[in-house]
């Protein structure tokens, strides 16, 4: 097996050329969240070429790449879509699209899944079972993983474990980052409405003035994080935009306040959406006010299985070494949709280092792009974990 785990990593560097071009192309074609369809033909002309069979759902693509016999079957992730960015023009792969630009990383990831399926193509005769490779839409917006479950790609063939990365400019090129158990928080989307009175400035007695019952209301708010739950867990109540008012001399009757509440539990997640209503309706109802709380569920917390995990860790430290590979203390409370498929079996999400030597971009900003030496670090630890996995049938 380790001669095999060596060989994939030798073959994945000699892809290096093929995957910067890969890259690229896919760079400069960035697409919203479900209207990915140039990227969806681009996707599906690279399976083609290597003869893997696939079915769309929209603009999702499901690949699948079947080994020497019966066993059991992977499932990779990446995600297609871009954000509503304006990208630097002076880049040489620039986005085509104004407006949009690949500031996520989601076209390493294509790049990284495409990469692995034309290695484990050459290497059919090494595994059992299957490969399926998930190409899914809306991951920034209305999550498209779940769409996808319910579509079937879990099924025909049962996928057993699932396996995805996301780029990080946080570590450099060549290193990855893990972490067993809750890795990405929850997030749920918060809309509260303040119901007063209108009165004349001059008379508030008159009144019920809902921007100061709204700043009572924030005020609250603050203090559940750190007064209704343990120190130990973790949450964050952001209020992210306040409406209200007509005019400076007239007292407001109406305050819009929008936000999120992020945890990274389940239990503490139920608690405060349950507490937040209660604390916002009550409050209003001391100032004589009346309150309306809508809190919509978004993607839930990322639990990453600590078998699955350490299989990658393990691939990795092979791999790259060990002082390659960081095993990170805490969690982070960014939300990423891959969460819905671990809710349906058991599979490792992993942090795959982009950072450049000249200068360190954050995610999702104008400046932000990779270092490509990190193209084929993804594609050896990706298929060779795949691999390990599937050959487990002939131990």
């Amino acid at each position: 097996m380790s001669d095999v785990v060596h060989l994939i990593f030798s073959e994945a560097h000699s892809l290096g050329d093929w995957l910067v071009e890969t890259r690229r192309a896919l760079h400069r074609i960035p697409e919203p969240g479900n209207e990915e369809h140039e990227t969806s033909a681009a996707i599906c002309a690279g399976l083609d070429e290597l003869h893997i069979p696939y079915t769309q759902i929209k603009t999702a693509v499901v690949g699948l790449l079947e080994g020497a016999g019966p066993g059991r079957c992977v499932a990779l992730r990446a995600d297609m879509d871009a954000l509503p960015i304006e990208e630097p023009a002076d880049r040489p792969y620039a986005s085509l699209h104004r407006g949009y630009m690949h500031a996520c990383g989601h076209d390493a990831h294509m790049t990284v899944a495409l990469g692995v399926a034309k290695l484990l193509t050459a290497h059919r005769q090494h595994f059992d079972g299957a490969v399926k490779f998930l190409f899914q839409p809306a991951e920034e917006t209305t999550g498209g993983a779940r769409p996808m479950i319910e579509a079937g790609c879990l099924e025909n063939p049962h996928v057993d474990l699932v396996l995805g990365l996301h780029v990080t400019p946080d570590r450099p090129a060549g290193h990855i980052e893990v972490k067993p158990g809750p890795f990405y928080g929850a997030s749920d989307n918060l809309h509260i409405v303040i119901h007063g009175k209108s009165a004349h400035a001059a008379y508030p007695e008159q009144g019920i003035d809902a921007i100061v019952v709204s700043a009572a209301v924030i005020q609250a708010l603050q203090t559940l994080v750190s007064r209704s739950i343990s120190a130990l867990d973790s949450a964050v109540i952001t209020i992210g935009k306040i409406q209200g008012g007509r005019r400076n001399n007239i007292i407001a009757d109406e305050v819009i306040l929008t936000g999120t509440i992020r945890t990274l539990s389940e239990d503490v997640r139920r608690f405060l959406c349950s507490k937040v209503t209660e604390v916002c309706t009550q409050t209003a109802v001391a100032f004589g006010a009346s309150c309306e709380v809508q809190i919509q569920p978004s993607y839930p917390v990322l639990v990453n299985d600590e078998e699955a995990t350490e299989l990658v860790r393990n691939t990795a430290t092979e791999l790259l070494g060990a002082t390659k590979v960081h095993l990170r203390a805490k969690p982070v409370l960014g939300v990423e949709d891959f969460a819905y498929y671990l809710r349906e079996r058991p599979g490792t999400f992993w942090h795959l280092g982009c950072g450049r030597p000249e200068a360190v971009s954050a995610l999702h900003s104008p400046e932000f792009d990779i270092d490509e030496a990190c193209l084929p670090v993804g594609v050896a630890v990706q298929a060779a974990s795949a691999l390990r996995y599937l050959q487990k049938n002939h131990d």
